[in-house]
């Protein structure tokens, strides 16, 4: 193969993207347009999403299911992932597409939710074949965040509440804020041994239509950091300074306890397997597993814009890619990427926004600094 230098590799690689965008052949009524109120990864077509809530205490499990086998790839960048067969979406494994997911809230024992879902999809026959008569084999993603703190924490999505969440899955805009997964999650915690209290978040989603390719994302934020809007750099929900007046700014605050010979910086908390942000991408054009493992690794970095600190020692911070092979498309995995981590932004914003408080955690909207 010919030696290129790092400009003519550059050159070749804008030209390729070009050319895919000039291919699409969209005309001026199918380019991008104002993201309606509604928008959730349910109009990608072949995705649908239901909730179970617990009402004995905030938390609660969703369920992704696909109408035919989809396509699915992973990026684990936090340090303590909570997932049930999650190792099947590595690009060596062979396992190409998944039937189902559940994001479940319980911490680790949450994941024993995840039956319920296999159990759901296998009364209707939905899996692969296992070579046995009348058997299908349905495989289930499963992710947990940790809720743990709010309520009795002995109250956890079983199978029965995985099984539930199935049954009311539909291709309906979802619901957000305290809603299965999202019911029990929080932000701001990295900084309550210093006295400064968190606030609740959720699960938010939205989507982008680009003529025929269709792009989703859905967010449940269970962070130690703040959220912060990119646009303007505010922060809208976080750790609380203790007299009420403002957020403590996590960063800033680090920043002043690191410098400080006094500082109690040993008081800072971020628990392994305490905080885990949840991301799933999807879109309806046909790319391979390792194409959505690319993918999945672009949208992770829409959640660090909005999310300070992210990706901790503690955090499971875990990003899902999804194709629902629907249509072909000229669109490569950087121009998807990129849209899907814009897409990612904008969701963990809704998380924060949708959310309302419980007792102890005030949400973004009743705190008023």
């Amino acid at each position: 193969m010919a030696h290129l230098n790092r400009r003519a590799f550059n050159e070749a690689v804008t030209a390729s993207l070009s050319a895919a965008w000039l291919h699409s052949k969209w005309d001026a009524a199918e380019q991008p347009r104002e993201v309606p109120e509604h928008a959730s990864i349910t109009d990608v077509p072949g995705i649908r999403v239901g909730h179970f809530t617990d009402s004995r205490r905030p938390t609660g499990c969703t369920a992704i299911l696909f109408d035919d086998e989809t396509t699915a790839g992973a990026d684990y960048d936090g340090s303590a992932p909570g997932s049930y067969l999650g190792v099947l979406l590595q690009p060596v494994s062979p396992i190409e597409t998944i039937h189902g997911m559940l994001l479940t809230g319980g911490g680790p024992m949450g994941l024993a939710a995840v039956p319920g879902a296999v159990q759901f999809l296998e009364e209707r026959k939905t899996g692969f074949d296992w070579g046995i008569p009348n058997v299908r084999v349905p495989i289930v993603v499963g992710a947990v965040i940790d809720d743990l703190a709010l309520g009795d924490a002995r109250i956890r999505p079983d199978p029965e509440a995985a099984h539930k969440a199935c049954q009311g899955a539909s291709s309906s805009p979802v619901e957000e804020g305290n809603v299965g997964v999202g019911a029990g999650a929080t932000i701001g915690k990295m900084l309550r041994g210093q006295g400064f209290g968190g606030m609740k978040s959720g699960l938010g989603t939205t989507s982008l239509r680009l003529g025929d390719v269709v792009m989703g994302a859905l967010v449940v934020v269970n962070a130690v950091g703040d959220v912060v809007d990119w646009r303007t750099g505010k922060i809208l929900a976080g750790a609380r300074r203790p007299d009420g007046k403002g957020f403590a700014n996590t960063i800033e605050t680090l920043k002043t306890l690191a410098r400080s010979p006094h500082a109690s910086i040993n008081r800072v908390q971020d628990p392994v397997l305490h905080s885990t942000t949840l991301v799933l991408v999807g879109t309806n054009a046909k790319f391979n597993k390792t194409a959505m493992t690319k993918i999945a690794m672009m949208a992770a970095t829409g959640a660090a814009r909005t999310i300070n600190p992210y990706h901790t020692n503690g955090d499971g911070d875990s990003t899902f890619a999804v194709s629902t092979n629907k249509i072909d498309s000229d669109l490569g995995i950087s121009v998807v990427g990129a849209l899907a981590a814009d897409l990612v932004s904008e969701a963990v914003l809704r998380a924060v926004r949708a959310a309302r408080s419980v007792e102890g955690w005030p949400c973004c909207s009743d705190y008023k600094p």
